[in-house]
């Protein structure tokens, strides 16, 4: 907290938020909606974020008759007294600390016993916990500091105390990036992130590719968990393009960790012609398509649900051939088929026309000898990360398709893999925890369909199985409000839509003094993070993805460095190993 006050809160509630009166000295042009300030009360500091700014004046005369533009005396004799600026501030967190000089820098980093078993207060807004080891109590609002209680802006210690530090050895915390106007990291605690599923929000164009690109390369460089990605655009993988008027990319996740990320494929030549290295093929096949998969795709085919009721006629009598039997029947043999079966002839003709556009897809065979889902499941197996490429397949009727055949095939592995873990309760058994990353996630998560999927299982479930779900979705408002109110950590890029800013608040008590603040982010670089794994809500510059970022989490350029870079770190290295 810094030394110079700001102001001096006047009035307010705790449902509505406090109003904070300027002092002369300080101009309202230096406060920015999404700053972090404190508050210091008599017993606790409040931690709140700025919501909004306004301008008051003392008497209705003075904005009658305003002083001339030119008559800079008489407007800094008003300024303070006559006219001033207020702000609104959201309470977000009170802080107690334990000790009347507690220490939260270096000397703090031994672990206090029991500070990772405190659990949240469950209103969805933030985890309360903090993110460091100092021996503080963090609460959420449940009361307001009193009238005239002095307002200052938030400090870099405030910072750490509250959101920790990268290298914290104790902790899986990584820097998603700064508040908007101090250069301190705000950190997620990874473990609380991956243990329930979350979200990535944001119009078209905000960035949330970039942003989700940082966040799984945060897992995999704290080993946080394994990841299973649907690449829709193949840009997860190897490299993708990097925004601007310039042409350049930016390094995929493979480049970044060579030894530890996986690339399987759906369309083999796009990812050659691309130039992609060491990428696996995969396919699928007929046999391995059930009614759940159709059904999630029924409106891109077109199905009814009575082509979808005797689809279940078909399958009894098939079993998992159903598709491949259907596509060659001629209408004599489904009429006869009918016949036996009480199915309606017009219905199936109708299912057996549209499935053939099935035949068009590249990664579907009529039967496959290989299994390719269970290589795909070696790799989760053995710690590696794997991102499944779409190529010129990202057609939706083909993404969600393939997505929720494999989707489904894991989940239930995975199942029977917990189940023996809670059999057996030998740590040997415990299954890695898998974060499968899906894009337009809407088209999963409808309400229409949400229970009939296996992503709408894996969102309720949480981490009951090992298994959760990083959605990447522009349309929040197109996914089913109870899965909604079961993502654990939001984080939510510009929005202009009031029924997508409305979503991101479903099931978060508390949240509605946000709205504001999410709808004047910038269209670029700028996030509000809330929920499981952040202490408290917070508005961050999202952290730059570029070559900075590379060296940080130890990817080196090493055919851009001049000799003398590379010829110093070999002789770090070798310091390191002992010669």
């Amino acid at each position: 907290m810094s030394d110079h006050a700001l102001g001096s809160v006047t009035q307010g509630s705790l449902s509505k938020g406090l109003e904070v009166r300027l002092h002369a000295d300080v101009s309202v042009e230096e406060m920015r909606v999404g700053k972090f300030l404190v508050i210091q009360g008599r017993r606790s500091r409040f931690f709140c974020l700025l919501t909004d700014v306004s301008l008051g004046t003392a008497n209705p005369r003075i904005l009658a008759n305003p002083p001339n533009i030119n008559d800079d005396f008489l407007i800094d004799v008003l300024a303070g007294s006559g006219t001033y600026g207020t702000l609104e501030l959201a309470p977000m967190l009170m802080l107690t600390e334990s000790e009347k000089e507690s220490s939260y820098g270096e000397s703090s980093i031994e672990k206090i016993n029991g500070q990772g078993d405190r659990q949240s207060n469950g209103n969805g807004l933030a985890s309360y916990q903090a993110n460091s080891n100092a021996d503080v109590e963090l609460l959420p609002v449940k009361t307001i500091p009193a009238h005239f209680s002095q307002v200052f802006e938030a400090s870099e210690k405030d910072f750490r105390l509250v959101f920790g530090w990268e290298d914290d050895p104790f902790r899986r915390n990584f820097a998603i990036g700064e508040p908007l106007d101090m250069a301190v990291p705000v950190c997620l605690d990874l473990d609380r992130f991956v243990e329930r599923s979350n979200g990535v929000f944001g119009k078209s164009g905000t960035g949330k590719s970039f942003l989700t690109r940082l966040l799984i390369s945060g897992i995999i460089h704290k080993q946080a968990a394994v990841n299973l990605m649907f690449d829709m655009h193949s840009e997860y993988g190897w490299e993708a393009m990097r925004e601007g008027k310039t042409v350049s990319t930016v390094k995929g996740l493979r480049q970044l960790f060579p030894g530890e990320v996986e690339i399987f494929t759906l369309d083999a030549e796009s990812t050659k012609r691309r130039g992609v290295r060491g990428a696996q093929e995969l396919y699928l096949s007929f046999d391995q398509i059930e009614i759940e998969d159709i059904r999630l795709v029924g409106f891109e085919l077109g199905l009814s649900e009575a082509a979808l009721d005797n689809a279940n006629i078909l399958f009894s009598e098939f079993g998992s051939s159903w598709i491949s039997r259907l596509l060659v029947m001629s209408n004599e043999e489904i009429k006869v088929f009918c016949e036996e079966k009480q199915g309606h002839p017009g219905s199936i003709m109708s299912l057996q026309r549209k499935l053939k556009r099935l035949e068009n897809l590249k990664y579907l065979k009529q039967v496959s000898t290989h299994n390719y889902i269970d290589q795909l499941l070696q790799c989760l197996e053995a710690g590696k990360h794997v991102v499944i490429e779409f190529g010129s397949q990202s057609n939706l009727l083909s993404y969600m398709l393939a997505t929720n055949m494999i989707t489904r095939r894991i989940h239930g592995i995975y199942v029977k893999k917990a189940e023996k873990f809670l059999q057996t309760k030998h740590v040997g058994d415990r299954p890695r925890q898998l974060v499968i990353t899906i894009e337009e996630a809407h088209r999963f998560l409808d309400s229409a369909i949400v229970h009939q999927t296996i992503f709408g299982t894996i969102a309720r479930e949480m981490r009951k199985y090992f298994v959760t779900l990083l959605v990447v979705d522009q349309r929040p408002s197109g996914i089913d409000n109870e899965v909604m109110s079961q993502i654990g950590t939001r984080i939510t890029c510009l929005l202009n839509d009031e029924k997508d800013i409305e979503a991101i608040f479903t099931g978060v008590s508390g949240g509605q003094n946000l709205r504001s603040v999410l709808a004047k982010l910038d269209s670029k670089q700028q996030a509000l993070v809330l929920g499981h794994a952040v202490p408290m809500p917070v508005v961050v510059r999202t952290r730059p993805y570029d070559q900075q970022f590379y060296s940080e989490i130890g990817c080196q350029d090493w055919p851009n460095k001049t000799d003398a870079e590379v010829l110093t770190e070999a002789a770090i290295a070798r310091e390191d190993l002992g010669f």
